[in-house]
């Protein structure tokens, strides 16, 4: 009896030691990233949509990043921080591999995870030399004071551990597979769309756990803050099956629709950062919207 109890003790506690791993943030590096490059950095902080989320609450100056920003959710409510270059409220003290870690691990310099409101899941696949690039260009706008609030996150979902196990589920941290034969033009644009402007954060279907369903990336899903659905983007014929790269790229450009109208909402916030990117990378990036595969429109619960 006395041995199956000592058995039953040793198997717990080799379970808790590797759920304790297995939810334990996975830092990538911890040596200092190379002197990024300021001009460079502001095509990736326009592509990432930086100033969308981070900008401070109540302004209309994307550059000021003091956070505030509420984002809404079936999980509760995130708010985006403050990641101006404020030494004790923003992100002053980050060493860029800071950035790195964040971006490509979703872990914070004390060694918590990040939730996924962070789109993490995307940025996990840009490159390093592009995150240096990136901090080099935070650390060139204006310094904001005041601390955004804290989540508004109900049980279980504010148990910040448990995100290892669904960064194990979810997070692929793995490079952009090369494709052979693929022109210089689709690789930049899948670069710009899968590893910066995460396109599919938004539009694409997402099981109970909020992961992205893999059959229905891109193809549409329901606005995870409760205002309608996002449009599928594939070439589907329901989609933008009938759209000419010309449409694709004047959308990001001007946000315009082949009908005349607008976009709004959040899809106007994107518009907004894609219009700051040189002409060739939006080009890039229609080609590669415009090379997705057909998917009919994903369920919409």
């Amino acid at each position: 009896m006395r041995f199956r109890a000592l058995a039953a003790l040793v198997t717990l506690g080799a379970g808790l030691l590797a759920l304790w791993v297995i939810a334990a943030p996975a830092p990538l590096i911890s040596s200092a990233l190379h002197d990024g490059d300021a001009q460079r950095g502001k095509l990736i902080f326009d592509a990432g949509g930086c100033g969308s989320c981070h900008m401070t609450k109540g302004r209309e100056d994307r550059l000021q990043l003091g956070g505030g920003r509420e984002l809404k959710s079936p999980f509760g409510v995130f708010v985006a921080p403050n990641i101006s270059p404020h030494m004790r409220d923003g992100i002053g003290s980050w060493q860029a591999s800071d950035l790195a870690n964040a971006m490509k691990r979703g872990a914070s310099p004390k060694g918590e995870h990040y939730y996924p409101s962070f789109p993490y899941t995307t940025y996990a696949k840009s490159r390093l030399e592009d995150i240096a690039d990136l901090m080099a260009y935070l650390r060139s706008l204006p310094a904001v004071e005041g601390r955004a609030p804290g989540h508004r996150l109900a049980f279980p979902f504010n148990q910040r551990w448990a995100l290892g196990l669904w960064k194990a589920l979810y997070l692929d941290a793995g490079d952009l597979p090369k494709i052979e034969g693929e022109s210089d033009e689709l690789t930049r644009g899948r670069y710009l769309t899968e590893a910066l402007a995460h396109c599919a954060e938004c539009h694409s279907g997402r099981d109970l756990l909020g992961g992205i369903r893999a059959g229905e990336r891109y193809a549409g899903g329901p606005d995870l803050e409760g205002d309608g659905f996002v449009p599928n983007i594939t070439q589907h014929e329901s989609a933008l099956g009938k759209w000419s790269l010309k449409d694709i790229d004047y959308l990001l450009d001007r946000g315009a629709l082949p009908d005349g109208d607008y976009v709004g909402g959040s899809m106007a916030d994107v518009v907004m950062n894609m219009a700051e990117l040189p002409a060739a990378d939006r080009s890039a990036i229609a080609a590669y919207i415009k090379s997705l595969p057909a998917l009919p429109t994903s369920r919409k619960k």
